[in-house]
């Protein structure tokens, strides 16, 4: 019995063989799967690629599962690629906003202005207030938390919005 010259398809006469006897099967595997869109005759022609990139690991009896398996996986690859594509493209960017320039610079300075007045608190109004304002907890949430009673909580955040009204009348 003739044993095989190679374990591998390295010879460049056997991986010609291979390719001129699979590629047709191959391109038309992908075409049959995954249409034209994504361009299979490509994909099939980086599968051979590939093969003759690995083909020391590449037994010739293996040479066909392993074409198709990179062929069929790049295209699958290629798939997720466009379903990604396609997410972004649902996420439009703003072109152009209602606002004038001149409201988004008043904006921006309100809420530099509102940040600064904010850190002027003291360190309990400020805790207190942002808790119940940011965080969105009860007063009765914060007491426990900052072991107060909820009647101090409730001046801390009344301390806290008037001196905030009072900065902010100043704008």
């Amino acid at each position: 019995m003739p044993k095989p010259l190679q374990d591998n398809i390295c010879n460049e006469g056997m991986f010609s063989a291979f390719f001129k006897k699979h590629y047709q099967s191959l391109y038309s595997y992908l075409y049959y799967k995954f249409g034209d869109y994504l361009n299979p005759e490509d994909k099939a022609q980086e599968a051979f690629t590939k093969l003759w990139q690995n083909c020391n690991k590449v037994t010739p009896g293996k040479a066909k599962s392993y074409v198709f398996t990179i062929g069929n996986n790049m295209m699958l690859n290629e798939v997720k690629h466009h379903k990604v594509v396609l997410q972004h493209q649902k996420i439009k960017p703003r072109s152009h906003t209602n606002e004038n320039p001149e409201f988004l610079m008043q904006e921006q300075e309100y809420l530099q202005k509102l940040q600064r007045a904010i850190a002027n608190l003291t360190e309990s109004e400020r805790t207190a207030f942002l808790m119940n304002r940011v965080e969105g907890k009860k007063h009765k949430e914060i007491a426990a938390i900052l072991d107060i009673s909820t009647k101090a909580v409730e001046k801390r955040i009344y301390r806290a919005l008037s001196k905030l009204r009072q900065d902010i009348e100043e704008l």
